[in-house]
């Protein structure tokens, strides 16, 4: 009787594991997807503008794109392999791709703050500032793993880029108001949602869940805004 519940309880892990790990792909796939096709979708209007604003702005997707990529890996080998066999195993590859996701999500969030910056720091330093900076989360996430300094430091840069973006917004409206700010505040919002995915504990799927429909259907819109407005 025993050995059948234990059996039963091993195929209900099973499959959801597999469940998890195919919502976990799926996940990936829109945000990867979606950043793509906007990467790619505005290359024609920065080439006819040569805008500099716009330029960063693609930029930001790509390197969305590499982090999701890199940060799914990261998920589906946690979810295949017991953390036991991570440690014995595959120590500095789990390192290495985390540190790997950070640096690109880090530069995703500074190339959309330099996007709408960039007139005021025309200092050719700022994008190596910001590698620096993207380097230096990276590398101290990855060395603590510990969920505490996760959250101080995504605090931190969301309060700093909050500001500096709602000051420009602030400015543009005397000018004349920036068709691309609601495309920031949906990207601030995805941005909680997947710090939340990252502090949730892993038992709350049904959450997580939510979270991931969440942040699919925010980047599906922003896909269309920036398609619409692109043509």
């Amino acid at each position: 009787m025993a050995h059948i519940a234990g059996h039963a309880v091993g195929q209900g892990l099973g499959k959801l594991m597999t469940m998890t790990i195919g919502t976990e792909i799926l996940y990936s796939f829109i945000i990867i997807a979606c950043s793509l096709m906007i990467y790619f979708g505005t290359k024609e209007l920065y080439i006819l503008t040569s805008h500099k604003g716009i330029k960063y702005f693609r930029k930001a997707f790509l390197f969305f794109a590499l982090a999701y990529f890199f940060g799914s890996f990261i998920k589906i080998i946690l979810l295949y392999f017991q953390r036991s066999e991570i440690r014995t195993f595959l120590p500095i590859f789990g390192s290495i791709t985390l540190f790997i996701f950070m640096y690109f999500s880090s530069m995703a969030i500074f190339y959309l703050l330099y996007s709408v910056t960039w007139k005021k720091w025309k200092s050719k330093s700022a994008i190596y500032v910001f590698h620096v900076i993207a380097l230096i989360i990276a590398t101290t996430i990855s060395l603590f793993r510990n969920h505490e300094v996760y959250l101080l430091i995504n605090v931190i840069l969301f309060a700093f880029i909050a500001f500096t973006v709602y000051s420009s917004y602030i400015q543009s409206k005397k000018k004349k108001p920036h068709n691309l700010y609601a495309i920031y505040l949906l990207l601030f919002i995805f941005w909680i949602f997947n710090i939340l995915d990252i502090l949730i504990p892993n038992f709350f799927q049904s959450f997580q869940l939510l979270i991931y429909l969440a942040s699919s259907g925010i980047f599906l819109i922003i896909f269309y805004k920036v398609i619409k407005k692109t043509g």
